[in-house]
């Protein structure tokens, strides 16, 4: 078979990751939304400042779930290349068996740890707000694990735009909701911080409900109804996408983690606001290079069950250096409207006086984290996990977290001491997965 060319895979690229793309961006957006509310309230910095020390503790442990339902991804994607329904009937059962499981053993341990961020060292208004915050968002998870499922499922199946649609919606339903809880307008009550948080339960319902019913009822998908039906439960399929999401979980944590403990190193509440604002930011061109990444998944798995060796290469590196043109333009409007930015959704000028430096650091490391991220997604695409997890580990935890509490601590700098300690793991990670991928697929060619 003729190899296609780079123009169509970057094309083909494109079209696949837009909608996953829109959709990514469609669960920062919720943060964004959250934060803009909470930044409009009276207690605008002890509310930002409580959400980013909650959050430290919740991402973690959300990243792990859904890095563990990546696992049905290029096993899907695999057997719809090579028609083989009753492979996908199967994985996609027990994915949903696997996926729940998760989200309720998760849900138990954020219980269990909600109550050590009273040992953070931070002000007690703070940290009970972000205990309170933490104890409605672990609820979210279970609904989460159902949307995940069913959103890893399509774009297995190159189907990318379903779960853009359903995202958008939950966006619109959480402004709105926001609106009503933050300030209590027709006649609900005026819930604060918590209304934002209460707002984005209600939306990842949504979502779950949406996601499953698409699955469900559309004609596309019609062949797959026996997967609702939870018989012959067996450990083999699990075993089969836990070996995959497994490794995607942990390497989603390391690099979550390595972003969210160094919160604890961070002084003052101006500091913490500053730190969650631009974080959030930053997490926004993340999430269009996660898009992208997603879809060179789906692509080189889908030339992996071709063995289609020359065009499984394309499809990863089209992927890679989409999200580095992407990233370039997303350093410069960091740097040229640092202080700008910020300030739509904290207008206090102790919190701009952090937030400003921030989004510099940030600038400075967007291509490698754009290059970590789709290069990982290429990795999954071979069912190469194990490799790129040591490489994870070596480059945040070794290499970025060590370096974040050097900077902070030892140097003094505050948050931005953290944030050169990302930029040192990112750096590693992505020079890491890139190397890897180009092993990986030069032993794929032969």
């Amino acid at each position: 078979m003729q190899p296609i060319s780079w123009r169509t895979h970057f094309r083909l690229t494109l079209f696949l990751a837009l909608p996953v793309c829109l959709s990514n961006v469609g669960h920062i957006v919720v943060d964004l939304a959250d934060n803009f509310f909470v930044g409009l309230l009276p207690e605008r910095t002890t509310g930002q400042a409580a959400v980013s020390l909650a959050a430290a503790l919740y991402t973690v442990v959300l990243v792990l779930g859904i890095g563990i339902s990546y696992g049905i991804t290029p096993i899907v994607a695999e057997a719809h290349a090579q028609g083989n329904q009753s492979k996908i009937i199967t994985h996609l059962k027990h994915a949903f068996v696997q996926n729940i499981s998760t989200s309720l053993i998760l849900f138990c341990v954020l219980f269990f740890c909600a109550p050590l961020l009273h040992h953070a060292d931070k002000p007690v208004a703070v940290t009970d707000l972000a205990v309170k915050y933490l104890n409605v968002m672990m609820l979210s998870m279970i609904p989460l694990s159902l949307f995940f499922t069913c959103k890893q499922f399509c774009e297995g199946m190159s189907n990318t735009k379903a779960a853009m649609f359903i995202t958008i919606s939950a966006n619109v339903m959480n402004i709105f909701l926001n609106w009503m809880l933050v300030f209590g307008k027709f006649g609900f009550p005026h819930l604060g911080v918590m209304g934002a948080c209460w707002s984005t339960f209600f939306s990842r319902c949504f979502m779950a409900v949406a996601m499953v019913m698409y699955v469900y009822f559309t004609p596309r998908y019609r062949q797959y109804r026996e997967a609702f039906l939870f018989r012959k439960i067996s450990f083999q399929p699990i075993r089969e996408q836990m070996k995959i999401g497994i490794p995607s979980g942990v390497m989603f944590v390391m690099e979550v983690a390595a972003f969210g403990v160094p919160t604890l190193f961070i002084p003052g509440t101006a500091q913490l606001a500053a730190h969650r604002i631009s974080l959030s930011l930053a997490a926004m061109t993340y999430m269009i290079s996660s898009g992208l990444g997603a879809a060179a998944t789906v692509r080189v798995g889908h030339f992996l069950g071709l063995k289609s060796k020359t065009d499984l290469r394309r499809a990863g590196y089209s992927a890679m250096m989409l999200s580095f043109m992407f990233m370039t333009i997303s350093a410069i409007v960091f740097i040229l409207f640092r202080f700008q930015l910020p300030a739509i959704f904290n207008t206090d000028t102790e919190v701009l006086k952090y937030a400003g430096p921030l989004l510099s650091v940030a600038a400075a490391f967007q291509i490698f984290d754009g290059l970590q991220v789709t290069a990982q997604g290429a990795l999954r695409g071979l069912k190469d996990t194990i490799v790129p997890g040591i490489i994870a580990f070596f480059a945040y935890w070794i290499i970025g977290l060590p370096a974040s509490y050097f900077f902070c601590m030892h140097m003094g700098l505050g948050a931005q001491g953290v944030w050169y300690g990302f930029v040192c793991g990112l750096v590693g990670a992505s020079a890491g997965f890139l190397w890897r991928f180009r092993k990986m697929s030069q032993r794929e060619i032969g």
